[in-house]
């Protein structure tokens, strides 16, 4: 019988508190820390070589402070930048001179459709589709982390494209 379920109980039992505590100075709230601390142990499970760790407890509870630490920013982040949802008639409509250029929507179209298929799929999934890293990630294949990457070179030639035109 694996004795897996034991090692996490442990885990969970010797460092949750500290871990919400951890959530809670990055500014979560209560109950919002506990759940980064649930996601924490799924995401620390699913990561190759977390058994490894199984007989190192204290290096185990500094990756899962780690990971909440993280995602307590991110969630964070993700806050501040939201934007209340405002009713349809409470909003003006811009000048005339304000709306954007159609010539600039023509360029940025080119420029687009001179992105690889994979880079044109991660601007649209992150940028106008506003799916997170992870669920990006998850919709492409690949890792949090390649997304980020690509995201970073699709925008990187976007902008060359727009600014050479």
């Amino acid at each position: 019988m694996c004795c897996c379920a034991d090692w996490v109980a442990r885990l969970a039992r010797d460092h949750a508190g500290h871990l919400a505590a951890v959530a809670r100075r990055e500014g979560a709230t209560a109950i919002d820390a506990l759940d980064l601390v649930q996601d924490a142990f799924h995401t620390f499970l699913a990561r190759p070589g977390s058994d490894a760790l199984r007989d190192k407890p204290d290096d185990a509870a500094r990756v899962l402070a780690a990971i909440v630490r993280n995602a307590a920013r991110n969630a964070r982040r993700r806050h501040h930048r939201a934007r209340p949802h405002v009713e349809l008639e409470e909003v003006a409509l811009p000048a005339d001179d304000t709306l954007p250029d159609p010539l600039e929507h023509e360029r940025l179209g080119r420029c687009m459709a001179k992105l690889g298929d994979i880079h044109r799929h991660v601007i649209t999934l992150r940028v106008l589709e506003e799916l997170s890293g992870d669920e990006a990630a998850s919709e492409l294949g690949v890792s949090p982390n390649h997304v980020a990457v690509m995201l970073h070179r699709a925008r990187k030639q976007l902008a060359d494209c727009m600014n050479a035109a």
